[in-house]
């Protein structure tokens, strides 16, 4: 009763918005920090994969393959942690709905920063065989299931701290820190290709995976000094007081908010796709395909994911003012329009042509999908399954068609003979669908919470 009452205070007593105190920007605060850190941590262990994937997993783990099918080898281990993405959104998912926020975001972090760490540790296919890329796939898994419910709990829980129309403008802090982590496992990449470019095969390169045993400690301990969301607080409380119980959130949400999962799981496929190609794909083509070399080509995307953090918050903060779903919709269709200039750009191998090109394009689809996506998909959904209900929406297109799509893309190019265009169809494709799911699903945002 004690906690209830002094949320209440904080919210206001009719649980409604009022504005903002300095006790609830201090509350805010802290809650952009801890959902920012760990979701860092997320995806600079997944763009790390990414990155090994496309240039020295093949090698590795995969060794007795050809070329390219080592490249596919690597890319398919990759994808695998996609399909976990799901599971670990319906589990963890669970947790955060029905026990708290804060204890689900604990669970996150603990299973992607081991898991991560262990990846630096294991041994190679020269080593021990066969076990080596089993052994890859299993922390894959692992890495998956506890990504799977990241992203989506660090918006949820940025969203019940910001006040209802400025959640755009606060939720891109997560949404950000994926770029973020994306550019510094690039770095990292980077910096030992550059330091120590004979060994990064040898043993060189688990430094940057090994590294993320700082970043897990860093999480955990802000994740575990936090305090649960005031407004989930007073929406269990009140379910309790109507003697509502909610033993399972995930089959509450397929059963009432059905069509709201489907709108935010097709709505996100068009961004999902052009990130992975972006983050997963790109780097391999610009390296095994058009022969750029691995230094150039992370120069290249680390400049690109620079403007993505450029473009975020401009885009969240227009979000606030005329509606998430405008933005969103027109970073969908900028991808459609931008897919063959983004690959003509790239193919001309120049360096200065293609940083400002691939940093335009990109840094306009991201930052407007980004921007707005924290709000669109926290308002789709009621408080009691909003965790579930973006975890679904985020996983389930990530792992039906996000996950896939460096896979699929490095097999068009080549059965192709090296040439992008049916990559391109393939990301305007997904872009149309996710246009249509915005436009129809519109009226579907509204829970403010």
């Amino acid at each position: 009763m004690a906690q209830l009452t002094n949320v209440q205070d904080r919210l206001g007593r009719s649980g409604t918005a009022v504005p903002m105190t300095a006790v609830q920007r201090t509350y805010l605060r802290r809650a952009i920090v801890a959902s920012t850190v760990g979701t860092v941590i997320e995806w600079y262990d997944y763009g790390l994969f990414a990155s090994a994937s496309g240039l020295i997993f093949n090698r590795l783990f995969f060794p007795q393959l050809s070329h390219t099918a080592g490249i596919l080898a690597s890319f398919a281990t990759f994808g695998v942690g996609f399909f976990m993405r799901p599971v670990g959104g319906v589990v963890i998912g669970h947790i955060g709905d029905r026990f708290g926020r804060k204890p689900a975001l604990i669970v996150t972090v603990v299973l992607m920063g081991l898991a991560s760490a262990a990846v630096g540790c294991l041994p190679t296919y020269d080593q021990i065989g066969i076990w080596a890329p089993v052994l890859l796939v299993v922390l894959r898994l692992l890495q998956g299931s506890g990504a799977g419910a990241e992203l989506a709990g660090a918006i949820t829980l940025v969203a019940e701290y910001a006040p209802p129309k400025n959640r755009a403008i606060f939720t891109v802090f997560p949404m950000m820190a994926t770029q973020f982590g994306l550019a510094l496992a690039m770095l990292c990449f980077f910096v030992v290709g550059r330091l120590l470019p004979t060994d990064v095969v040898g043993w060189a390169w688990r430094i940057p995976f090994l590294l993320s045993i700082v970043l897990f400690a860093v999480a955990l301990y802000i994740r575990y000094h936090l305090e649960e969301t005031p407004e989930y607080v007073v929406a269990m409380a009140k379910a309790r007081a109507r003697k509502e119980a909610q033993r399972v959130p995930i089959a509450e949400l397929f059963r009432n908010n059905f069509k709201e999962v489907t709108t935010g799981f097709l709505a996100m496929v068009g961004s999902q796709a052009f990130n992975l190609v972006m983050n997963g794909f790109a780097l391999s083509y610009m390296t095994n395909t058009l022969a750029m070399t691995a230094n150039d080509s992370l120069i290249v995307l680390m400049i690109a994911l620079i403007s993505t953090c450029l473009c975020g918050p401009p885009a969240a903060a227009v979000s606030d003012r005329i509606g998430s779903w405008k933005v969103f919709f027109f970073g969908a269709a900028w991808s459609v329009a931008m897919a063959f200039p983004l690959f003509a750009l790239i193919d001309t191998k120049n360096m200065l042509l293609g940083t400002i090109g691939v940093s335009v394009i990109y840094g306009v689809s991201w930052g407007c999908t980004g921007g707005a996506q924290g709000a669109f998909l926290s308002n789709l959904f009621p408080i009691r399954c909003r965790y579930s209900g973006i975890a679904m929406s985020r996983e389930l297109s990530g792992a039906y068609i996000g996950g896939a799509t460096p896979f699929i893309a490095t097999a068009l190019v080549a059965a192709y003979n090296g040439r992008p265009a049916p990559v391109a169809v393939l990301l305007m494709g997904i872009g149309v669908v996710s246009m249509l799911a915005i436009w129809l699903g519109k009226h579907l945002a509204r829970h403010t919470g």
